[in-house]
Protein backbone atom coordinates (compact mmCIF):
# COMPACT_ATOMS: atom_id res chain seq x y z
CA UNK A 1 0.00 0.00 0.00
CA UNK A 2 1.37 3.35 -0.64
CA UNK A 3 3.07 5.28 1.88
CA UNK A 4 0.86 8.05 1.56
CA UNK A 5 -2.02 6.59 2.56
CA UNK A 6 -0.43 5.80 5.80
CA UNK A 7 0.16 9.30 6.19
CA UNK A 8 -3.54 9.90 5.54
CA UNK A 9 -4.72 7.51 8.35
CA UNK A 10 -2.63 9.30 10.61
CA UNK A 11 -4.14 12.72 10.48
CA UNK A 12 -7.55 11.39 9.83
CA UNK A 13 -10.95 11.22 11.87
CA UNK A 14 -11.69 8.48 14.55
CA UNK A 15 -14.22 6.13 13.29
CA UNK A 16 -16.98 7.00 15.49
CA UNK A 17 -16.18 5.47 19.10
CA UNK A 18 -12.88 3.55 17.93
CA UNK A 19 -9.53 4.13 16.91
CA UNK A 20 -8.91 4.73 12.82
CA UNK A 21 -6.98 1.64 11.12
CA UNK A 22 -3.13 1.77 10.86
CA UNK A 23 -2.30 -0.06 7.60
CA UNK A 24 1.42 -1.72 7.95
CA UNK A 25 2.53 -4.61 5.90
CA UNK A 26 3.17 -8.03 4.92
CA UNK A 27 4.56 -9.89 2.17
CA UNK A 28 6.09 -13.13 0.61
CA UNK A 29 9.50 -13.81 0.70
CA UNK A 30 11.39 -16.73 -1.30
CA UNK A 31 14.66 -17.24 -3.49
CA UNK A 32 15.12 -15.17 -6.11
CA UNK A 33 11.53 -14.38 -6.57
CA UNK A 34 10.92 -18.02 -7.52
CA UNK A 35 7.69 -18.15 -5.65
CA UNK A 36 5.26 -15.12 -6.25
CA UNK A 37 2.70 -14.02 -4.10
CA UNK A 38 -0.84 -14.19 -6.21
CA UNK A 39 -3.26 -12.63 -3.15
CA UNK A 40 -3.77 -11.87 -0.17
CA UNK A 41 -6.95 -11.90 2.06
CA UNK A 42 -7.27 -10.60 5.63
CA UNK A 43 -10.43 -10.46 8.40
CA UNK A 44 -9.64 -7.65 11.09
CA UNK A 45 -12.43 -7.18 14.04
CA UNK A 46 -11.57 -4.93 16.48
CA UNK A 47 -13.28 -3.72 19.28
CA UNK A 48 -12.25 -2.25 22.49
CA UNK A 49 -8.36 -2.56 22.29
CA UNK A 50 -8.79 -6.15 21.48
CA UNK A 51 -7.66 -7.05 17.63
CA UNK A 52 -8.67 -10.39 15.43
CA UNK A 53 -6.57 -10.82 12.54
CA UNK A 54 -7.14 -13.58 9.88
CA UNK A 55 -5.06 -13.51 7.36
CA UNK A 56 -3.89 -16.03 4.53
CA UNK A 57 -1.54 -15.60 1.77
CA UNK A 58 -2.05 -17.65 -2.26
CA UNK A 59 1.31 -18.33 -3.89
CA UNK A 60 2.56 -19.58 -7.26
CA UNK A 61 5.70 -21.23 -8.09
CA UNK A 62 7.77 -24.62 -7.10
CA UNK A 63 11.63 -25.75 -6.73
CA UNK A 64 12.67 -24.71 -3.21
CA UNK A 65 12.74 -26.54 -0.02
CA UNK A 66 10.74 -23.51 1.87
CA UNK A 67 9.69 -19.95 1.72
CA UNK A 68 7.48 -17.66 3.93
CA UNK A 69 6.12 -14.33 5.13
CA UNK A 70 7.06 -11.55 7.34
CA UNK A 71 4.39 -9.51 8.56
CA UNK A 72 5.19 -6.35 11.22
CA UNK A 73 2.65 -6.82 14.72
CA UNK A 74 2.21 -3.39 16.51
CA UNK A 75 2.24 -5.64 19.65
CA UNK A 76 3.34 -8.84 21.28
CA UNK A 77 0.33 -11.65 20.26
CA UNK A 78 -1.76 -12.95 23.13
CA UNK A 79 -2.30 -16.20 20.72
CA UNK A 80 -1.42 -17.13 17.20
CA UNK A 81 -3.54 -20.26 16.21
CA UNK A 82 -4.75 -21.87 12.79
CA UNK A 83 -8.01 -19.63 11.64
CA UNK A 84 -10.81 -20.63 10.03
CA UNK A 85 -11.06 -23.10 7.35
CA UNK A 86 -13.84 -21.15 5.09
CA UNK A 87 -14.26 -17.83 6.79
CA UNK A 88 -12.63 -15.70 4.00
CA UNK A 89 -14.01 -17.89 1.46
CA UNK A 90 -17.58 -17.19 2.92
CA UNK A 91 -16.53 -13.57 3.10
CA UNK A 92 -16.15 -13.69 -0.76
CA UNK A 93 -19.03 -15.49 -1.61
CA UNK A 94 -20.95 -12.84 0.57
CA UNK A 95 -19.53 -9.85 -1.26
CA UNK A 96 -19.30 -11.36 -4.23
CA UNK A 97 -22.16 -13.99 -4.68
CA UNK A 98 -22.92 -16.02 -7.71
CA UNK A 99 -24.90 -15.26 -10.41
CA UNK A 100 -28.94 -16.31 -9.72
CA UNK A 101 -3.00 8.29 13.31
CA UNK A 102 -0.08 5.12 12.98
CA UNK A 103 -0.37 3.32 15.96
CA UNK A 104 2.00 4.17 19.00
CA UNK A 105 5.47 3.30 19.29
CA UNK A 106 6.16 0.42 21.14
CA UNK A 107 8.39 -0.41 23.70
CA UNK A 108 11.62 -0.33 23.72
CA UNK A 109 13.80 -2.89 20.80
CA UNK A 110 16.57 -5.30 22.62
CA UNK A 111 19.76 -5.39 20.82
CA UNK A 112 19.12 -9.20 19.35
CA UNK A 113 15.78 -10.56 18.36
CA UNK A 114 13.59 -12.47 20.47
CA UNK A 115 11.78 -15.30 19.38
CA UNK A 116 8.73 -14.95 22.14
CA UNK A 117 6.29 -17.49 20.48
CA UNK A 118 6.40 -20.52 17.84
CA UNK A 119 3.57 -22.11 16.33
CA UNK A 120 2.71 -24.54 13.69
CA UNK A 121 -0.25 -23.94 11.51
CA UNK A 122 -0.85 -26.53 9.10
CA UNK A 123 2.26 -26.22 6.33
CA UNK A 124 3.39 -22.94 8.51
CA UNK A 125 6.37 -22.49 11.01
CA UNK A 126 5.49 -19.51 12.77
CA UNK A 127 8.07 -17.55 15.17
CA UNK A 128 6.52 -14.67 16.68
CA UNK A 129 9.79 -11.91 16.68
CA UNK A 130 10.52 -8.86 19.33
CA UNK A 131 13.75 -7.00 18.13
CA UNK A 132 15.53 -3.63 16.53
CA UNK A 133 15.04 -3.28 12.35
CA UNK A 134 18.36 -4.56 12.03
CA UNK A 135 17.49 -7.27 14.83
CA UNK A 136 15.51 -8.33 13.14
CA UNK A 137 17.08 -8.28 9.61
CA UNK A 138 20.30 -10.24 10.86
CA UNK A 139 17.45 -12.77 12.15
CA UNK A 140 16.14 -13.43 9.02
CA UNK A 141 19.58 -14.01 7.50
CA UNK A 142 20.78 -16.18 10.31
CA UNK A 143 17.33 -18.24 9.48
CA UNK A 144 17.33 -18.09 5.96
CA UNK A 145 15.07 -15.83 4.82
CA UNK A 146 15.90 -14.06 1.76
CA UNK A 147 15.37 -10.39 1.74
CA UNK A 148 15.94 -7.90 -1.11
CA UNK A 149 16.99 -4.13 -0.86
CA UNK A 150 13.20 -3.10 -0.49
CA UNK A 151 11.99 -5.58 2.30
CA UNK A 152 14.91 -4.73 4.16
CA UNK A 153 14.29 -1.00 3.94
CA UNK A 154 10.16 -1.68 4.60
CA UNK A 155 11.43 -3.69 7.79
CA UNK A 156 13.61 -0.98 8.68
CA UNK A 157 11.18 1.06 8.46
CA UNK A 158 8.32 -0.32 10.16
CA UNK A 159 10.96 -1.12 13.36
CA UNK A 160 10.73 2.43 14.11
CA UNK A 161 7.44 2.28 14.92
CA UNK A 162 6.94 -1.61 16.95
CA UNK A 163 9.47 -4.05 17.61
CA UNK A 164 7.27 -6.98 16.84
CA UNK A 165 6.98 -9.57 13.89
CA UNK A 166 5.76 -12.61 12.94
CA UNK A 167 8.20 -14.74 10.20
CA UNK A 168 6.11 -17.30 8.66
CA UNK A 169 8.30 -20.16 6.92
CA UNK A 170 6.05 -22.84 4.82
CA UNK A 171 7.33 -26.56 4.91
CA UNK A 172 7.00 -27.85 1.82
CA UNK A 173 7.26 -31.49 2.90
CA UNK A 174 4.34 -30.80 5.34
CA UNK A 175 2.20 -29.08 2.63
CA UNK A 176 2.63 -32.08 0.24
CA UNK A 177 2.32 -34.80 2.91
CA UNK A 178 -1.39 -32.79 3.89
CA UNK A 179 -1.66 -32.53 0.09
CA UNK A 180 -2.07 -28.57 0.45
CA UNK A 181 -0.87 -27.69 -3.32
CA UNK A 182 0.31 -24.26 -4.89
CA UNK A 183 -2.13 -21.76 -4.65
CA UNK A 184 -4.04 -22.77 -1.27
CA UNK A 185 -3.76 -20.80 1.81
CA UNK A 186 -3.14 -21.37 5.29
CA UNK A 187 -5.56 -19.28 7.42
CA UNK A 188 -3.13 -17.72 10.39
CA UNK A 189 -5.15 -16.21 13.55
CA UNK A 190 -3.60 -13.54 16.10
CA UNK A 191 -5.53 -12.17 18.69
CA UNK A 192 -3.47 -8.95 19.80
CA UNK A 193 -4.60 -5.79 22.30
CA UNK A 194 -3.60 -2.81 20.48
CA UNK A 195 -5.37 1.29 20.38
CA UNK A 196 -5.37 0.72 16.56
CA UNK A 197 -7.16 -1.88 14.04
CA UNK A 198 -4.25 -3.02 12.21
CA UNK A 199 -4.48 -4.48 8.60
CA UNK A 200 -1.12 -4.74 6.95
CA UNK A 201 -0.45 -4.47 3.55
CA UNK A 202 2.45 -2.59 1.98
CA UNK A 203 5.35 -5.00 1.78
CA UNK A 204 2.89 -6.91 -0.63
CA UNK A 205 4.24 -4.76 -3.19
CA UNK A 206 7.24 -6.19 -3.13
CA UNK A 207 8.83 -8.29 -6.13
CA UNK A 208 5.33 -7.92 -8.21
CA UNK A 209 4.27 -5.91 -10.54
CA UNK A 210 0.44 -5.78 -9.60
CA UNK A 211 -0.68 -5.59 -5.57
CA UNK A 212 -3.88 -7.79 -5.46
CA UNK A 213 -5.47 -7.73 -1.88
CA UNK A 214 -8.85 -8.66 -0.39
CA UNK A 215 -9.33 -6.95 3.34
CA UNK A 216 -12.39 -7.52 5.45
CA UNK A 217 -13.03 -5.41 8.35
CA UNK A 218 -15.83 -6.50 11.16
CA UNK A 219 -16.61 -3.23 12.96
CA UNK A 220 -18.84 -2.30 15.70
CA UNK A 221 -20.03 0.86 14.55
CA UNK A 222 -20.33 1.71 10.28
CA UNK A 223 -17.27 2.73 8.26
CA UNK A 224 -17.37 6.25 6.40
CA UNK A 225 -14.97 6.84 3.58
CA UNK A 226 -13.82 9.70 6.24
CA UNK A 227 -12.69 7.33 8.76
CA UNK A 228 -10.51 6.05 6.02
CA UNK A 229 -8.81 9.16 4.25
CA UNK A 230 -9.62 12.21 6.34
CA UNK A 231 -12.29 13.46 3.76
CA UNK A 232 -16.09 13.69 4.44
CA UNK A 233 -18.20 11.36 2.88
CA UNK A 234 -21.11 9.08 2.85
CA UNK A 235 -21.79 5.47 2.85
CA UNK A 236 -18.52 4.18 0.90
CA UNK A 237 -20.36 1.09 -0.61
CA UNK A 238 -19.48 0.98 -4.37
CA UNK A 239 -16.82 3.62 -3.99
CA UNK A 240 -13.11 4.89 -3.94
CA UNK A 241 -11.53 5.40 -0.96
CA UNK A 242 -10.10 9.29 -1.81
CA UNK A 243 -6.92 9.79 -2.40
CA UNK A 244 -5.78 5.76 -2.37
CA UNK A 245 -6.00 4.95 -5.60
CA UNK A 246 -6.78 1.26 -6.42
CA UNK A 247 -8.54 0.99 -3.12
CA UNK A 248 -12.10 0.75 -3.91
CA UNK A 249 -15.39 -0.24 -1.10
CA UNK A 250 -17.23 -2.57 -3.35
CA UNK A 251 -19.31 -4.30 -0.34
CA UNK A 252 -20.69 -2.82 3.51
CA UNK A 253 -23.85 -4.27 5.15
CA UNK A 254 -24.37 -5.18 8.40
CA UNK A 255 -23.54 -8.91 9.12
CA UNK A 256 -26.98 -11.43 8.29
CA UNK A 257 -27.40 -13.74 10.41
CA UNK A 258 -26.19 -16.87 7.98
CA UNK A 259 -23.08 -14.90 7.73
CA UNK A 260 -22.73 -14.44 11.39
CA UNK A 261 -23.88 -18.47 11.84
CA UNK A 262 -21.62 -19.85 9.15
CA UNK A 263 -18.61 -17.76 10.43
CA UNK A 264 -19.03 -18.15 13.95
CA UNK A 265 -18.84 -21.90 13.72
CA UNK A 266 -15.83 -21.81 11.98
CA UNK A 267 -12.59 -22.85 13.95
CA UNK A 268 -11.51 -20.37 16.56
CA UNK A 269 -13.95 -18.01 15.39
CA UNK A 270 -16.28 -17.86 18.42
CA UNK A 271 -15.21 -14.25 18.95
CA UNK A 272 -17.00 -13.13 16.05
CA UNK A 273 -20.31 -10.61 16.76
CA UNK A 274 -23.46 -10.77 15.32
CA UNK A 275 -23.88 -6.88 15.70
CA UNK A 276 -21.00 -5.77 13.63
CA UNK A 277 -20.85 -4.20 10.25
CA UNK A 278 -18.68 -5.41 7.03
CA UNK A 279 -16.40 -3.38 4.60
CA UNK A 280 -14.97 -5.00 2.44
CA UNK A 281 -12.08 -3.27 0.84
CA UNK A 282 -10.48 -4.10 -2.44
CA UNK A 283 -6.95 -3.14 -3.42
CA UNK A 284 -5.73 -3.69 -6.81
CA UNK A 285 -2.71 -1.44 -7.90
CA UNK A 286 0.27 -1.37 -9.17
CA UNK A 287 2.91 -2.08 -6.93
CA UNK A 288 5.14 0.97 -7.74
CA UNK A 289 2.22 3.09 -6.17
Amino acid sequence: MIRALCVLVAAGATLISQVLPAFACGGLIAPNGAIRLTRASTLVEWRGGVEHYLTSFSYAGSGFSDFGFIVPLPAAPDRVEEGGGWTLQRLNREVAPPAPRLFEAAEGAVKDAQVLQTVQVKALDISVLKGSGQAIVDWCAQNHYFLNAETRAHLLNYAKGSPFFMAAKYNVARADATRQGVGDGSPVLITMRTPHLWVPLEILANGVQQVNADVFMLTEKQVFTSDLAALDGESPSGALVPQAAGMSIPFQQRVSASLFHDLSTDKNMAWVRPDSWLTYLQLNAPATT
